[in-house]
């Protein structure tokens, strides 16, 4: 199961277009609202997640995804259930994938060291002090890590995850089909 996270304050674009485009992959990923059941972008718009916060289980757990945004990131990273599946995930060597300032996270808890990565540019610093490689790519992938640099390339992180997951063919099956540039 793949549990991607909101908070309050997400940004919209890098949380619906992985739902989107790795649902349409055929990818079992359920939306968790870290802060209630309704839980409000950045730009205003409500969403209402599939589960809440309680219902994440580990043990089915394959991969987590962050989404930035601000205050989203904030929020994100003051819920302890959500440092606790990061860590999971890195102690059982599943994937964690966060897009714009949400691999900041990441960096301030250490699970950067020695990796490369990306974000949006200015949150860079938590991923160095963290004694990651910071890429300014659009997206980077590095081990079980992957991480994007903001809303404008949401797609294309989505699309990286569709390939390491299902295989390249599937991702660039729906780059296609999306008619993708």
């Amino acid at each position: 199961m793949i549990y991607l996270f909101l908070a309050e304050g997400f940004e919209e674009m890098e949380a619906l277009a992985p739902v989107d485009i790795l649902r349409r992959a055929g990818l079992d990923l359920r939306t968790v609202g870290v802060t209630g059941k309704t839980v409000t972008g950045s730009h205003n718009i409500p969403v209402t997640a599939d589960i809440e916060l309680d219902e994440v289980s580990f043990d089915d757990m394959d991969m987590v995804i962050l989404p930035g945004g601000m205050p989203g990131t904030l929020n994100l990273e003051k819920c302890d259930r959500v440092k606790e599946a990061v860590s999971f995930c890195v102690n059982n060597d599943k994937y964690i994938a966060a897009i714009c300032a949400a691999p900041g996270i990441l960096g301030r808890m250490g699970v950067l060291n020695g990796k490369n990565a990306t974000c949006f540019p200015g949150h860079d610093t938590a991923l160095t002090e963290g004694g990651a490689d910071y890429t300014a790519d659009s997206v980077t992938v590095d081990g079980k890590f992957i991480t994007g640099k903001g809303a404008g390339v949401a797609t294309e992180f989505a699309l990286e995850i569709v390939e390491i997951l299902c295989s390249e063919h599937k991702a660039q099956e729906l780059h296609s089909s999306m008619q993708c540039k």
